[in-house]
């Protein structure tokens, strides 16, 4: 009893020390994933990453539930750290304070955490009926945000051609609300129009004023049932091939712990991405101590080019999917949920201590077929309108020592396969192995597994990372993937291979500076172009360089100081780009001004360069810098009260290159954009 006094004593007052000094509200999370994102060169929806991995920000996991699978999902901590985190729990009971982390945890990776965490009040009675636990929850918020362009746009010209022609104005909304109870509850809504789509009124068409509606309605932990959502909601099963969601990262600056999916199950979906998420029920229900049944049925609208034969008897056909949720011409409109797809699952989960495994079918049904326009890259894609996929996934934690791996198998065409091990070798190095294969007619609506390629198909490769921490001051860490596509693809009109590696050096000489160096490297090959020769390729290979300090100069001041630059080589010609970026920080009581001033100047698009930029509070700027010119924004936050936080944000880019701006009804005739945006949040 008086070891159990003094370790309550010692938390209390470490914690009460600790918030003095690092009040964890001020914690910028936006760092944490700055970092984990480091290698931002893909052409991938990374706002929707970032959004998907800051849902715990606004829902922290419950550390006294959180399961080890959910830990891994932070993508902060390593092998050994999770299971120390597990084992404590076991040992000590459960967590009183999240500071207890302290003893567990380095002081680094402490800060990284303890924003997507929290110990809720124990003294919380859930006896209490479901309505009058939500009418009395405090985690709540409602997000409402207005933005636009400011300079004439010719798709809202009177002049504009019919095909781009805007209907909507030029105003952008966004409305996100949302209440829950880590481990009880989540109920939410999210309402969106982008810049020229209409507020429509027309039940019949599923329109009711915005273009775009999400909500959902959780409960956990009733009973039997783990898990129950209505409404839109994400999947992320075993490693992703079969059914994943946007929580898988693949290859980026971290190279280890993204590596390996979290095996999280049933989510609510929250996102703006409208092609991402299944519409209908979920449950996960628990047979018996280690098995548990996961189920669900989604029906909803795809968005899609149909296409109609007005002369022949010829049924309809969807030449294509469209996944920009844009609704602002006519044609775009007459994409909209142009097909209806049915999707349904099953998922049965065996689980002991470190034994984890399942099997899982899932059928996509379309009620028009998929008929694709025949190309000399396209003869495997898939085409009908039925497509079922069974799998299994197996992952055991030994020591230190974490296994993962899925097979997959399409009903009738092809199979996948993704298996890997993570291990914390000593207390400073860690390395990740994974291999994967992937045939080219093997296809899945909803995966998410690490490749290079945006779908996994078509494609095999080994993947090695490590991470070795020398001291508090000196990290190392990189990969190396080795892959190869059977097939031809898109621009490579020939089977190929490649090779991409990474290495990163950070160093963080005292608590205010941190100062990162990165190198990346891709080799694959491309189209050359010819005409006459459809099938010459040559090698391409794509070098990118960032050069990063971040700098804190007092509490209120801080600076990011940052240059990247990229070349790419192909039949012996070398095209080059390069970025100086200066953000600036500075904070005065209620206030925070942030800032960017950036020099770009890029030879062409394969030397754009992306950028992560500030931005209000579960929103996020991935602008690809792209030709030459100036790139500067500003933003101010204001917390009106404790329970009121507002933003304003103001963006400019002048090119030095050009006379008009953007394509389509995007162009904008001049050398200059400004944007701006509003944004509030309110707790009750």
């Amino acid at each position: 009893m008086k070891g159990f006094t003094s370790l309550v004593f010692v938390v209390l007052f470490y914690s009460k020390l600790f918030a003095q000094d690092f009040p964890r509200e001020d914690l910028n999370p936006s760092n944490l994933v700055d970092e984990i994102f480091a290698a931002q060169d893909l052409d991938i929806n990374y706002q929707d990453l970032y959004e998907n991995f800051l849902q715990f920000l606004s829902n922290p996991m419950n550390l006294n539930l959180a399961t080890e699978e959910q830990l891994r999902s932070l993508y902060s901590l390593r092998q050994d750290q999770v299971f120390s985190i597990l084992k404590y729990r076991e040992e000590a009971g459960p967590f009183i304070s999240v500071y207890e982390l302290q003893t567990i945890l380095d002081r680094e990776t402490f800060l990284k955490v303890i924003p997507f965490v929290t110990v809720p009040d124990v003294t919380q009675s859930f006896n209490k009926k479901i309505f009058v636990r939500i009418s009395s929850e405090q985690n709540n918020y409602i997000l409402m945000r207005w933005g636009k362009t400011l300079e004439p746009q010719q798709g809202y010209s009177e002049n504009a051609t019919p095909s781009n022609h805007y209907i909507g104005s030029k105003d952008n909304f966004y409305t996100r609300f949302r209440i829950s109870h880590t481990g009880d509850f989540s109920l939410g809504f999210t309402m969106k129009k982008d810049a020229g789509e209409d507020f429509t009124w027309n039940p019949n068409k599923k329109y009711y004023g915005f273009d775009y509606l999400s909500f959902h309605l959780q409960t956990l932990n009733k009973g039997r049932i783990k898990n129950l959502i209505v409404g839109d909601y994400q999947a992320q099963f075993g490693q992703g091939i079969t059914l994943g969601s946007a929580f898988g990262i693949g290859k980026n600056g971290e190279p280890v712990t993204t590596m390996r999916r979290a095996n999280l199950g049933f989510l609510p979906y929250t996102s703006t991405y409208e092609a991402g998420f299944f519409r209908g029920a979920a449950v996960s229900y628990l047979f018996g101590k280690n098995i548990i049944l996961h189920s669900m049925a989604s029906l909803r609208g795809r968005d899609g080019s149909l296409q109609q034969d007005t002369i022949s008897s010829t049924p309809d056909y969807l030449s294509s999917f469209n996944y920009t949720g844009l609704h602002r011409t006519a044609k775009e409109l007459a994409n909209r949920n142009a097909i209806k797809e049915s999707n349904f699952a099953t998922v049965m989960q065996f689980k002991k201590k470190s034994f984890d495994a399942g099997i899982i079918l899932h059928h996509t049904q379309f009620n028009t077929p998929l008929l694709r326009t025949p190309s000399i890259y396209n003869q495997f894609e898939f085409n009908g309108n039925s497509n079922t996929t069974a799998g299994a996934y197996l992952n055991y934690n030994f020591s230190n020592y974490s296994f993962f791996s899925e097979f997959s198998q399409t009903i009738n065409y092809g199979r996948s396969l993704v298996a890997g091990i993570l291990s914390s070798l000593t207390s400073k190095l860690d390395v990740s192995l994974v291999y994967r294969k992937f045939d080219k007619d093997f296809y899945s609506f909803y995966s998410n597994a690490i490749a290079e390629n945006s779908t996994p198909q078509n494609e095999s490769g080994t993947y090695w990372g490590w991470k070795y921490s020398f001291n508090k001051k000196y990290s190392l860490a990189g990969y190396f993937d080795m892959f190869s596509f059977p097939w031809l693809k898109y621009r490579i009109y020939s089977p190929s291979n490649g090779t991409e590696w990474l290495i990163s050096f950070n160093y963080r000489p005292t608590k205010k500076v941190t100062i990162f160096l990165q190198a990346r490297e891709e080799s694959k090959q491309r189209n050359l172009g010819i005409d006459n020769n459809l099938y010459l390729t040559e090698n391409g290979i794509k070098r990118n360089y960032w050069i990063n300090s971040d700098y804190v100069a007092n509490e209120r001041l801080s600076f990011r100081s940052r240059v990247q630059f990229s070349s790419y080589t192909m039949a012996n010609k070398i095209t080059q780009g390069l970025a100086l970026i200066q953000d600036m920080t500075y904070a005065l009581g209620r206030v925070s001004i942030t800032g960017r001033y950036c020099l770009f100047d890029t030879d062409d698009y394969d030397n754009r360069l992306y950028a992560f930029e500030n931005d209000a509070w579960l929103n996020f700027s991935f602008p690809a810098y792209y030709g030459k010119g100036v790139r500067q924004y500003l933003m101010l936050h204001y917390k009106l009260t404790n329970k009121i936080d507002i933003w304003s944000r103001w963006g400019h880019t002048r090119y030095t290159d050009r006379d008009a701006i953007g394509s389509g009804g995007e162009i904008i005739s001049g050398d200059t954009r400004n944007d701006v945006k509003l944004q509030a949040r309110i707790r009750f």
